[in-house]
């Protein structure tokens, strides 16, 4: 017997046709630039919550067991800024093809399920909660690893990890949501 992926029993359907069949008020449009902005929208938000997953749950406590302060703060300043402009793109893109997914989609914002409406808030609060990481402590961070102030230096590094700790619950809460609601679990 053939697998069902190769007999074209399962094939995959673009968004639109997905919102359809869930009763779903939608717009149509262009499902080819749809994929791709829902292509996008996915691969930025993996690798903005994954990105912080790495860091916090794995990188952190192997910098702070085998390091000491100077060289793990230095460490962390020039990891920082390398993943921080990964997490700039990926704010950028995220919020417009998050945009550009739900106003393609939907006439209005009243018409997004449930499950955008929270995808979208959190998202907000996200970039907010990265622009005052990136502006306030991961800025004194900086400051102070590039001036040899380690006291200093380690203060923001605290700062920055709770607030990093902030956002990644938020960013897993957004995976569960996303999921769950496209499988209609949430309204």
């Amino acid at each position: 017997m053939a697998h069902p992926r190769a007999s074209g029993r399962f094939r995959a359907r673009p968004a639109a046709d997905t919102l359809r069949a869930a009763n779903l008020p939608t717009r149509g449009g262009n499902t080819g630039v749809n994929s791709l902005a829902n292509l996008l929208h996915v691969l930025f938000a993996v690798i903005w919550v994954g990105g912080m997953f790495f860091a916090y749950v794995i990188l952190r406590p192997v910098a702070a067991s085998t390091l000491e302060a100077p060289e793990r703060l230095m460490l962390w300043r020039r990891v920082l800024a390398k993943f921080f402009v990964w997490v700039w793109k990926s704010v950028v893109i995220v919020l417009l093809t998050g945009y550009w997914l739900g106003f393609g989609l939907f006439s209005t914002m009243g018409d997004w399920p449930t499950h955008v409406h929270v995808m979208h808030g959190l998202g907000l609060i996200m970039a907010g909660v990265f622009l005052a990481v990136y502006f306030a402590p991961f800025r004194h961070l900086r400051e102070a690893v590039d001036t040899q102030d380690w006291t200093r230096a380690g203060s923001a590094l605290a700062t920055v990890r709770k607030l990093v700790a902030v956002n990644l619950v938020l960013g897993i809460i957004v995976v569960v949501v996303a999921s769950g609601g496209r499988l209609g679990m949430l309204g």
